[in-house]
This record gives structure tokens, sequence and C-alpha cells, in this order.
């Protein structure tokens, strides 16, 4: 479960639908795949979409190989778009696509029928791959998630559960926030990670001091360290 490149022929381009709320971020995904690089076998943006109804119409009409999926989406996210799509399209493959990398997202998503789960961290060369692996019927990862995946859905003592009660304190963008925090981010550049403002970020880390009744960003860095989110 690598991104490493995939091997074989294709026949055509493959037809990838982005599904992503920040359009900026869909036009640098959109450009990196359409460019590729030489001897790859192509990629073609077919459509995208910023919410989960824009998806799923998109999704509909368009009928494409591979939707980049986020995870994250004020209306719904990800594994919204899966419920809603896979039942009446079921040869459609999804790969998320996502700055979280945390072990309930992962599982999430994977259970609701995504083939793959990268982060935003990947190149534009690994990404045009795990397209192609996907597509290829594949399942792609990035290094650090297979375990967590593994273990979801492994029957062995010891196996990480998928959901840690006690994160159900958080919001999904206390837990981003949190995630980079923990990783010795400074408030300027989560903002510019997660493209919110540094006055979004104080008050969100305030909340989730509030919330875990802890005091400052070391306490939070272990809490957040205990439960697998750095």
């Amino acid at each position: 479960m690598s991104e490493a490149a995939v091997t074989g022929p294709t026949t055509g381009p493959i037809r990838v639908f982005l599904v992503d709320d920040h359009g900026l971020f869909r036009a640098g995904v959109r450009a990196e795949l359409e460019r590729g690089a030489a001897g790859d076998p192509p990629i073609e943006v077919a459509g995208e979409a910023g919410s989960v109804d824009e998806a799923v119409a998109g999704i509909g009409h368009l009928k494409p190989d591979v939707v980049l999926l986020d995870v994250h989406m004020p209306d719904g996210g990800g594994a919204a778009v899966l419920a809603r799509v896979r039942p009446a399209q079921p040869d459609v493959v999804f790969l998320a696509l996502s700055v979280s990398d945390a072990a309930e997202d992962v599982i999430a998503v994977i259970r609701a029928g995504a083939r793959g789960y990268v982060t935003k961290t990947i190149s534009a060369r690994e990404l045009g791959d795990a397209v192609r692996r996907v597509r290829a019927g594949d399942a792609v990862f990035s290094p650090r998630l297979a375990g967590f995946v593994l273990d979801a859905f492994s029957d062995r003592p010891g196996a990480a559960p998928a959901v840690d009660p006690e994160l159900d304190l958080l919001t999904r963008r206390e837990r981003d926030v949190l995630r980079l925090l923990a990783r010795g981010y400074a408030y300027k550049e989560i903002a510019g990670e997660l493209f919110i403002s540094v006055k979004t970020v104080e008050t969100h880390v305030s909340s989730v001091l509030r919330k875990t009744q802890l005091s400052n960003r070391y306490e939070l860095s272990r809490w957040a360290s205990d439960r697998r989110l750095v």
C-alpha cells in the first residue's frame, strides 16, 4: 500500500471529478493532474464541485472514472457524497484527498466505500499515480494511514479502535487545528494550511482548551498524541 507508480497500459484518459470546497486548491490539482509527466497515462479533469449537492449532481451527470474527494466540507463532506452516489453508481471509484490524517476520518470514508486515502502533502506525481492505481483496482493509502485501516478491519487483539469517544467533544475543524498545533505549527502556518484566518485558529484553539479542560498547547500536544492524532 504505497504511492508507487502504477504499471501497465491504459486506454484513453482517466476522467476525474474533483470535490473540494476550496476553489483555488481545485484549480491547482486540476493543473497538476492534466499536466502530468512524459510517458504517464493521461488524466482529464471532467468536472469539479465545491459542495455535496454539486458533487452528487456533477458525478451523476458526468459519470467519471475516479472522484477525488475532500473529507471535510461544510455541508457534510466525503462520507455524505459517498452515501448518495455509490448506490446509484457503484462503478465510480473514490479516492479521498484530505488535509486530515486522523484515524477516524480515514476509517469513516473507507467504510463508506472509498478505495483509498491520501493526504494533501502528496506530490503531484504521486497523486497522479494514486489516481491511476485506484482506477486499475488497487487500494492506495499514504504510508502512515494504511495501519489505521488494517487495524480497523482486523480482529486481532490490540487493534486500534475506529472511534475514540473522547474525540466526540471536538468538531472536525477543531481536530484539524489541534493536529497541526501538536506538530508544532504556528497559528499563521495553521491558518495557511487550512485556508482560514489566524483569528479563526485562535477561536478553535480556545474552544479545544475549554472542551478538554487543558491549559496550554503542550498539554494539548500530549492529549493529541495519546489519541494518535499527530
